[in-house]
């Protein structure tokens, strides 16, 4: 648990559809590779990576939260779906810090005010994870 300010775009409880592109863009990968990425970033920020929220049903999709109007710095490759401003709504599901919040969660602990994943390294992360390996 962590003893900083919840963004007030996390809900209280159970889980609720944040439209993105205002309080954060979002970056989704898929399955292992969503893992792999997340792995990674654990790893090269010292266990801290920002928000990251995993889908446990179905799809099995990790989401990237990075700061708002960020997602189009890059040209992300294909696999990473981008969620941020644009023609049409795009929501992204944002549970609570603790409780059930079925099917998501948060992978690195609930994010702390004006907290988000770094886009530039995840870009360089997802970049690798997606065009580099033997399966992409």
């Amino acid at each position: 648990m962590t003893s900083e300010k919840l963004p007030d775009w996390v809900p209280a409880s159970g889980v609720q559809l944040r439209l993105a592109g205002i309080h954060f863009d979002a970056v989704r990968v898929h399955g292992v590779r969503g893992e792999a990425v997340l792995h990674h970033l654990v790893r090269a920020t010292g266990g801290r990576p920002g928000p990251v929220v995993r889908e446990m049903w179905r799809g099995r999709w990790t989401y990237f939260l990075i700061p708002p109007g960020s997602s189009k710095e890059h040209p992300w490759p294909p696999g990473a779906a981008c969620f941020g401003p644009c023609a049409r709504d795009q929501y992204v599901g944002v549970p609570a810090a603790y409780g059930n919040t079925y099917p998501l969660s948060w992978r690195a602990g609930p994010p702390a005010v004006g907290e988000f994943v770094d886009p530039e390294l995840l870009f360089a992360v997802v970049t690798a994870q997606l065009c580099l390996s033997p399966e992409g």
